[in-house]
C-alpha cells in the first residue's frame, strides 16, 4: 500500500545551532539543536519512516523494496540507487562558517563518491537586519582572496545580503556562503553532507578545539567568476484556486523548489512518474487521498510516493514543495 510517508527527524548538535525548532513542534534532545535533518538516506542522517505499515524502515531500504512505485518513473537509474535529495530546517543561532561545496565532478574525485552540493534556501525566520554571505565581492580574485584568508581579513572579500522571512537564495556549487545570525531556513540541497570551511570565526568547540578548515580544497572550487550571480529569486506565480497560489523559486538539474501558500483546498496529483517532498512551514491542514489522511503541523515533511494518485491538501498553511 502506498501512502503519505512521514519521518522521526535527524537532529544535529553544531555549536551555532539554538532552540528554535521547538517553535517547529520538534522534541528536541537537550542543548543546542542546529539543523533537523527532514528527509534523508545520507549515512550520517538517515531517515526512519515513522508512520503506517513502513513504520521504523530507513528510507535507503524502502527504496529499494518499492522502487518506481515509490520514485517515479521519470527518476534516473543513478537517483533510484541513492536518493537525490536531502531536506533540512536550520536554526543559526550563531554565525555558521565561511564556506563553499563542490560540484559532482570534483566530490566523486576527491570524495570517495560523493555528490556535489547545490542547494538552496526559503529564510523561514529572520531577525531585523539579519545578512547572509553572499559570494565575494566584484573584483575579488583567488589570489586576494588567499591573501586575505592568510592575513585573517576575508570580510574585506565578502558580499553580505539582507535577508527577511520570505526571502529566498540559490546556492550553486562554488558559491562562497555562510548564514547569518538569528536566520532559520528551509533548505532543499543534493544529498551531500561535503562542506570546505574558510573561516569560523576563530572560535572553539566544547572541547576548547578549532574546527578544522578546509582552505585548499576551498580555493580550488570557489567560482571567482559568479560574484555578480543573482541575489534573492523572485519566483513565479500561479494561482491555483481563487484563495491559494504557488511560487515556483527555482529549477535546476538538481531539484525544483516551490512554496505553496493555501487558504482552502488544493488538488494535485501523483501520476507515477516522480515523488513530492512537503515541509509544512506555517500553519496547519490535512492531505487526503485514496486510502485515507494524514495531518501536517508546522515543522513536519511528508514524503508523497510517485504512484500515490490524486490527493488534496486542505487547511490554513505554506509548505515548501521539491522534486526532481
Amino acid at each position: 500500500m502506498l501512502y503519505p510517508i512521514k519521518f522521526y527527524p535527524t537532529f544535529k548538535d553544531y555549536i551555532w545551532g539554538g532552540r528554535q525548532l521547538e517553535n517547529y513542534n520538534k522534541m528536541l534532545p537537550k542543548g543546542i539543536v542546529a539543523e533537523s535533518w527532514e528527509i534523508s538516506t545520507h549515512k550520517d542522517g538517515e531517515s526512519i519512516v515513522s508512520n503506517g505499515q513502513y513504520r521504523n524502515i530507513p528510507l535507503s531500504e524502502l527504496i529499494k523494496k518499492l522502487g518506481q512505485k515509490l520514485m517515479g518513473t521519470a527518476i534516473s537509474e543513478k537517483d533510484l540507487e541513492k536518493f537525490p535529495l536531502l531536506v533540512k530546517l536550520i536554526d543559526a543561532n550563531d554565525c555558521l562558517s565561511v564556506q563553499v561545496h563542490p560540484n559532482d565532478e570534483y566530490a566523486r574525485i576527491h570524495e570517495n563518491g560523493e555528490y556535489g552540493k547545490n542547494e538552496m534556501w526559503y529564510i523561514v525566520e529572520a531577525k531585523p537586519g539579519a545578512e547572509i554571505v553572499y559570494g565575494v565581492k566584484t573584483g575579488v580574485t583567488k589570489e586576494a582572496f588567499s591573501k586575505a584568508v592568510k592575513e585573517d581579513s576575508i570580510d574585506s572579500c565578502l558580499n553580505y545580503l539582507e535577508v527577511k522571512a520570505g526571502d529566498s537564495v540559490n546556492i550553486p556549487a562554488g558559491l562562497i556562503h555562510a548564514i547569518g545570525k538569528g536566520i532559520l531556513i528551509a533548505e532543499i540541497q543534493q544529498n551531500s553532507n561535503t562542506t570546505y570551511r574558510v573561516f569560523d570565526y576563530n572560535r572553539l568547540d566544547m572541547l576548547g578545539n578549532k574546527r578544522p578548515l578546509h582552505i585548499d580544497k576551498a580555493l580550488e572550487v570557489i567560482n571567482f567568476d559568479n560574484c555578480n550571480i543573482s541575489g534573492k529569486l523572485i519566483g513565479v506565480r500561479t494561482s491555483l484556486t481563487k484563495s491559494s497560489y504557488k511560487d515556483r523559486l527555482v529549477s535546476n538539474p538538481y531539484f525544483t523548489v516551490e512554496v505553496y501558500n493555501i487558504k482552502d483546498e488544493v488538488e494535485e496529483i501523483a501520476d507515477g512518474s516522480r515523488f513530492f517532498l512537503y515541509t509544512a512551514l506555517m500553519g496547519s491542514g490535512e492531505l487526503l487521498y485514496e486510502g485515507g489522511r494524514e495531518k501536517i503541523i508546522k515543522g513536519e515533511s511528508i514524503f508523497i510516493p510517485a504512484s500515490l494518485g490524486k490527493y488534496k491538501i486542505t487547511g490554513d498553511l505554506k509548505l515548501i514543495k521539491s522534486y526532481i
